[in-house]
């Protein structure tokens, strides 16, 4: 007997993507193998290490946790949809990516997804953040290789790349 299927519509990135889900498919799995965008990690698969975290409705939320069928009518932003437009195919970094460039925020790489969408949230909510904030900010996301030293001097960083751009000392 084969799984009943749903036909779900997601908005991801700013894209409309149409997929045939059975109503117990995860939205890391839907987003990974349905929408191809394969950026969002699956790691512990409980939500508790963070690396799932894809941003809906510009909220940080566990996508290893959430049904696909759920996220109908919401906007979903993964890792890919970070990135800024500046007219090229690959766009520029948002704030968040470059300050993980420029702080070495990462090593193998694969938490850095669901710390960079917590982190946009984040600093949404919070643009100025002291270091103990920075840290808090992060608090549940996983990494094991880092120590998280260059995670929160990212988040700082990220934080005063975008001030730089919102004073239009930085384009």
């Amino acid at each position: 007997m084969s799984e009943q299927v749903h036909d779900v519509r997601l908005h991801v990135n700013g894209s409309v993507h149409e997929v045939q889900v059975p109503a117990r498919r995860l939205l890391s799995d839907a987003l990974r193998h349905d929408c191809g965008l394969t950026g969002t990690h699956v790691g512990c698969e409980h939500g508790v290490c963070g690396a799932c975290t894809v941003l809906v409705d510009g909220r940080p939320m566990r996508s290893c946790l959430m049904l696909a069928v759920s996220a109908v009518d919401s906007e979903i932003t993964t890792v890919e949809g970070l990135t800024e437009a500046d007219g090229t195919p690959q766009g520029r970094l948002s704030p968040v990516q470059q300050a993980f460039s420029d702080c070495h925020g990462l090593q193998c790489g694969f938490c850095t997804p669901g710390f960079l969408t917590t982190i946009t949230a984040g600093l949404r909510d919070n643009p100025d953040p002291s270091e103990d904030e920075a840290r808090e900010m992060i608090a549940g996301n996983l990494c094991r290789c880092t120590g998280y030293q260059n995670i929160v001097k990212s988040v700082l960083r990220a934080a005063e790349i975008t001030a730089e751009i919102e004073s239009g000392e930085r384009t």
